[in-house]
């Protein structure tokens, strides 16, 4: 498909910041284990947050195909940054725009569509993962308030200095499942310390921990008892948003391979002019224009009100598994250089591996695709 003027417009101005502004500092945020809440909130500026939300609350409607094209050209230079912006959206304020009441709308979106707070969605718990409707944490209403008991892990945005509000997930009675909305200080909220993790090092990711925290009856998030079905609705848009970035470091794995391999000499002659390196070159843009195709057209089913779920997963498992291949290619045509952490690859090939496990694992999505052909149609519809 060709973009619009509108949306190649777009792309190239956040591909622009991306170069000019995230690029020559994201090494150190990177290896400090820094979040960069400057750069995000200049993100903000430039509209990536408010793409998809609602223009009456400072957004700009203009649908998920132009929300991934952002994500994509921040995940070239770095996918720290990315996940954060595609989190608080698709998973913090997408909830709130859909699901949410006019007052909770009227409440939160402004900042959130700004770039001036961020949302965290939480829903992974100790105890379960994949089994997302397996969930511990229980709330219940007791004197006008929801009473929220739990924890939970692995939380992107829980602890930034930006974050404004968390969506946790709770049980809410038997086989119910609702979404609450908890804004970080309220008493019996307790944010865990940052975890230290192998990539996303200037992302930030916690455990949360309820221990009587209460929260007005008003804070639940769409319907009582349709939580799983919210989040399940969300992780669809979810997956396309994270094939986008995938999508993103598979092709400045590429970017950073192919200048290196023009640059780096070896028996007198670039080393792209070996077949064995052209060839690794050629499966990488291979695997980037592939990926590419696939979330932008689960993307347009989705804008354009189709069903997309199937379409979902299958770009979201192609491109997480193109950007651990190009990783591990670029960091073998950088060779010894590429094992050094101050390179872009070595950051891609420490980041690439989470993306074939959040947000559904790869062993989730060929299920779901393999449902569509009416087959594993025995197991439970919870994934």
């Amino acid at each position: 498909m060709r973009l619009s003027p509108e949306q190649a417009e777009f792309a190239a101005a956040v591909r622009e910041f991306a170069e000019t502004e995230i690029r020559p500092v994201i090494g150190d945020y990177y290896e400090r284990g820094v979040f960069p809440a400057d750069l995000v909130r200049e993100l903000g500026k430039l509209g990536v947050f408010g793409v998809t939300l609602p223009e009456e609350h400072g957004g700009a409607e203009a649908g998920l195909l132009m929300f991934c094209l952002a994500i994509e050209e921040i995940a070239r230079v770095d996918s720290s940054v990315a996940v954060t912006v595609e989190a608080s959206v698709t998973l913090g304020a997408e909830a709130i725009a859909k699901f949410g009441t006019d007052e909770q709308r009227r409440r939160w979106l402004p900042s959130l569509a700004a770039g001036e707070g961020l949302c965290a969605f939480a829903l992974t718990e100790p105890g379960g993962g994949t089994d997302a409707g397996h969930t511990d944490t229980r709330a219940r209403l007791e004197d006008g308030e929801w009473v929220i008991d739990g924890a939970k892990c692995f939380i992107t945005n829980a602890g930034t200095s930006m974050t404004d509000l968390v969506i946790a997930t709770a049980s809410t009675g038997p086989d119910e499942v609702s979404c609450i909305a908890v804004e970080p200080g309220t008493p019996g909220l307790e944010i865990g310390p940052e975890y230290s993790k192998v990539g996303w090092r200037a992302s930030d990711t916690r455990p949360l921990y309820f221990d009587g925290c209460r929260v007005p009856a008003e804070n639940l998030v769409g319907e009582r008892g349709r939580g799983f079905t919210q989040f399940l609705e969300l992780l669809d848009s979810g997956r396309v948003a994270i094939a986008a970035l995938a999508t993103g470091m598979a092709q400045g794995c590429l970017d950073e391979a192919l200048a290196h391999a023009k640059e780096r000499e070896a028996f007198g002659r670039p080393i792209a002019d070996n077949q064995a390196i052209a060839f690794m070159l050629a499966d990488m843009r291979l695997r980037a224009h592939t990926a590419r195709l696939a979330y932008l057209d689960a993307a347009e089913r989705a804008d354009g009100g189709e069903a997309f779920g199937t379409d979902a997963a299958i770009a979201k498992l192609y491109a997480s598994q193109a950007a651990v291949e190009n990783a591990r290619e670029a960091t073998q045509i950088f060779g010894g250089y590429g094992f050094m952490n101050e390179t872009a690859v070595a950051r891609a090939w420490r980041d690439c591996k989470i993306l074939e496990i959040g947000e559904g694992t790869n062993e989730v999505q060929r299920m779901v695709i393999a449902r569509s052909l009416g087959v594993l149609l025995k197991l439970q519809q919870n994934t």
